[in-house]
């Protein structure tokens, strides 16, 4: 095994030098700047910032560059880069209320409290490719694009929980687990839910998601309200006995409203599935809700019906696309002795099982 890695060092090299080659592609074609992939595939940097759990879009563009698209690829680049950064401290929670909302839409209620804000959407769209991008045309002027709506836009939900129709959720007042810095366990709570599906492969959430509205679980769900935008992020700082603003991320937040029979101890309610990605990722906060209300079921007293989406340590375990990348591809490296006890083993169970027909022929 040893000798056959020693072996293939010049191999190595030179798959390097070829994959760098095939990344460049055509150099008389102009080289994708980072610039161009920030401001043009957004929505890629925003997904990999979410599953990388790194809010930095430059890095993010560097990462999808250096994978030549391979978004998996990129946040594999950029979760291995966060380990390297040293941490300096905790920011404080960020206040959704205060949103600048680029986005803010209900399936609920039409006349929803604050304004429905189409903002930037692909909801309207014919879905027809656009050949004058082909041509380097755009299709609209700057000035033409809608501006966020700084105003405090209060959440659905608190109307609801006004008129005692939402449950409460109560707020366990222990910090979290830090998914980053400790292994995911189960069972696991809700923050820490929250947590690795913020991380989990978009895909795979989409799916559990899709699972859920197919009737495993038995869970429908109302889009009570969807919205995306940018928040301050504040951090303490001792020295001064306050908080001040270090910063502002865009996120995008969801917050699903579900059917709940109610149970011994609880009155007929609606409960709520609760989604919040960085970046503008509106399939992934969506999806995120609906399983993470799926994955309630306990706490709710409701049935365990064995549905997939609510088997906790089957989600969890397998939302990862890292962990889960990293498990696949290794079976593409040398398995060499493995492979060759196993062919032994096959041949020497043949040889047996001839030998027994043979003594049983000869014995007829």
């Amino acid at each position: 095994m040893y000798v056959a890695v020693k072996g293939g060092e010049k191999a190595i090299d030179n798959a390097h030098l070829w994959l760098a080659e095939e990344r460049r592609g055509d150099v008389s074609v102009s080289e994708l700047s980072l610039k161009q992939i920030t401001e043009q595939l957004g929505l890629a940097v925003n997904r990999v910032m979410a599953e990388g759990s790194l809010y930095d879009r430059e890095l993010a563009a560097l990462a999808i560059k250096q994978s030549r698209g391979d978004l998996i690829e990129a946040i594999f680049l950029l979760r291995a880069y966060r380990t390297t950064l040293p941490r300096f401290g905790t920011t404080k929670p960020i206040n959704t209320n205060n949103m600048s909302c680029l986005r803010r839409i209900s399936a609920t209620f039409k006349d929803a409290p604050g304004g429905q804000i189409l903002g930037p959407t692909f909801d309207y769209t014919h879905r027809l490719l656009d050949f004058k991008l082909e041509a380097d045309g755009e299709s609209l002027t700057a000035t033409q694009a809608e501006t966020a709506i700084d105003k405090e836009i209060p959440h659905i939900t608190n109307y609801l929980y006004k008129e005692g129709l939402i449950k409460e959720e109560e707020l366990t007042g222990s910090e979290p687990q830090d998914l980053t810095r400790e292994p995911l366990e189960i069972p696991a709570k809700r923050p820490l839910r929250l947590q690795s599906l913020a991380r989990g492969d978009e895909g795979f959430v989409l799916g559990m998601a899709y699972s859920t509205q197919r009737g495993y679980a038995r869970n429908h769900a109302f889009v009570g309200e969807l919205r995306v935008g940018m928040v301050s992020v504040e951090m303490e700082i001792p020295e001064l006995g306050c908080s001040i603003e270090i910063g502002e991320i865009e996120v995008t937040e969801c917050e699903t409203v579900n059917q709940f029979q109610g149970s011994k101890t609880e009155p007929p309610q609606f409960t709520r599935g609760y989604g919040l990605v960085m970046g503008h990722s509106e399939r992934k906060a969506i999806s995120m809700a609906l399983v993470d209300r799926a994955l309630c079921w306990k706490e709710l007293g409701e049935d365990d019906l064995g549905a997939p989406v609510q088997d906790e340590e089957f989600v969890l375990y397998h939302a990862d696309n890292i962990q889960a990348t990293g498990f696949l591809e290794h079976i593409k490296l040398p398995h060499y002795v493995d492979f060759q006890s196993e062919l032994e083993l096959i041949r020497k169970l043949r040889r047996e099982a001839d030998e027994r027909n043979d003594t049983q022929e000869a014995a007829e």
